[in-house]
């Protein structure tokens, strides 16, 4: 037995493409019967608009974040008012950043303060096993790799559950161009991580 189904392929990724993914989104979520849709959202501008596009739809949203203090040391790049307008609507999920944020990925480049001694560092170019998922799953889009990491964070942080599929919208940096259906899993359980479709994602 087969099914055919229809991925939008974007000629370049991109902000742009936003409020198009997002109801791709919603079309594949209905034509599924999956009832959540995990929102990767910096700044909350992709989350409010998630918020238009799923008015209605009886659909959950679940929008996660950069933990603190990415980029910036001891900053959240979401403004305070944003965050209170989707904690109105869905759970928001701030984590560590399973594939590109953790205590692995700092050690080995993180830079040391002008202060500590070179010699007492690892070397910059040190590539944890994480690095190397994250830059296995970019050769297909920097959404992909987005998608998979924030399944992984919205189940540690106990947002979803690990039963069923769920849809996993994001981006190149800003705004979303990818959308996937993906089973989530814990980060410690990575294996167990199921990427089904695209439902959209850059050429």
């Amino acid at each position: 037995m087969s099914t055919k189904r229809t991925t939008v392929i974007f000629e370049k990724g991109g902000e742009e493409h936003t409020e198009e993914t997002l109801k791709i989104a919603l079309e594949g979520a209905k034509e599924r019967k999956i009832d959540t849709v995990l929102v990767s959202t910096s700044t909350g501008g992709t989350g409010l608009k998630a918020v238009e596009v799923f008015k209605g739809n009886g659909i959950k949203l679940v929008f996660v974040r950069h933990q603190t203090g990415y980029p910036v040391k001891g900053k959240q790049m979401m403004p305070p008012e944003v965050k209170a307008k989707l904690e109105k609507v869905g759970k928001i999920v701030t984590c560590t950043d399973v594939l590109t944020g953790g205590v692995d990925v700092g050690v080995g480049r993180q830079r040391p303060e002008k202060e500590q001694q070179q010699e007492s560092s690892l070397p910059f170019i040190v590539p944890p096993v994480n690095v190397v998922v994250a830059n296995t799953l970019r050769l297909f889009s920097q959404g992909t790799k987005v998608c998979a990491e924030i399944a992984m964070m919205a189940t540690d942080c106990d947002a979803v559950g690990i039963d069923k599929p769920v849809i996993c919208v994001a981006g190149s940096h800003s705004g979303a161009d990818t959308a996937m259906v993906i089973t989530p899993a814990a980060s410690n359980r990575i294996r167990d991580l199921k990427l089904h479709e695209f439902l959209a994602k850059p050429l």
